[in-house]
């Protein structure tokens, strides 16, 4: 994942971290993780030192977890194990700062991914969303199955349907594309259409094109609230962004 810049950062002084709601991507100066919404971060205006609130008021440790029920995971603010580079099990990305380790030391995870949820829906619908380790269909982002050619894939949020399918890994990748390209918190009007339009493009490259009919308005659309329920798993937050996705296909 590319690093997101702290230029004001304070060093050497008592962070009395507050909690707040941040409006633009964020670096964790914990788990150097990306984090957006909720978090902790230092008031004083010449100090920009952030958190997530997992890694602010962490467990101490996790006895049992869905998908890793035989491991107990203790809390680490720097590598147990030295050096050597750590993957977290939830996205498969490495591990830079605090995590929870197994104590097999076996398994790794971000405390922000430690605390995803594993299902969820809409108030108004009984489509379900759940946390998976295995999934049928390709990642709408990287249009494959597998995350990577390494050990460890992560897992993925998969629509009840097994027919959408999000790798953690590649919404956090997509997430900081989005950003750096200036399509995250934009105004409902800024850039126009044509801009929406490529931001959608970017989360589902090969599934996105305008649609001809009913029928493909309604996959279009479905695509787009079932990005929007997984953002709000993984970040904690619905974004201006995926509300001005709705304005591209209008009822």
């Amino acid at each position: 994942m590319p690093t997101l810049s702290k230029p004001n950062h304070l060093y050497g002084h008592r962070h009395e971290l507050k909690s707040a709601k941040s409006e633009v991507p964020f670096s964790c100066d914990g788990c150097k993780e990306l984090g957006f919404g909720p978090c902790f971060r230092c008031p004083n205006r010449n100090c920009n030192y952030i958190v997530h609130t997992e890694c602010h008021i962490p467990l101490p440790t996790l006895s049992s977890h869905q998908f890793f029920k035989r491991c107990n995971f203790k809390f680490h603010k720097e590598s147990p194990t030295g050096s050597g580079t750590r993957i977290c099990d939830v996205c498969a990305s490495d591990i830079h700062g605090f995590s929870y380790q197994c104590s097999r030391g076996d398994r790794d995870l971000h405390p922000h991914c430690a605390n995803l949820p594993p299902d969820f829906s809409l108030l108004d619908s009984d489509t379900k969303i759940y946390l998976c380790e295995k999934i049928k269909s390709r990642c709408l982002k990287c249009n494959s199955k597998k995350r990577s050619s390494g050990k460890v894939q992560g897992l993925s949020y998969v629509s009840s349907d097994g027919k959408l399918c999000y790798h953690v890994a590649c919404l956090n990748e997509a997430h900081v594309e989005n950003w750096r390209n200036g399509h995250l918190n934009l105004d409902a009007n800024a850039n126009g259409e044509s801009s929406r339009s490529l931001e959608l493009q970017n989360l589902a490259p090969n599934q996105v094109a305008r649609p001809q009919n009913s029928k493909a308005m309604k996959r279009i659309k479905w695509l787009i609230t079932f990005f929007k329920l997984v953002v709000s798993a993984v970040f904690g937050d619905h974004f201006t962004l995926v509300s001005t996705l709705y304005q591209l296909f209008p009822n």
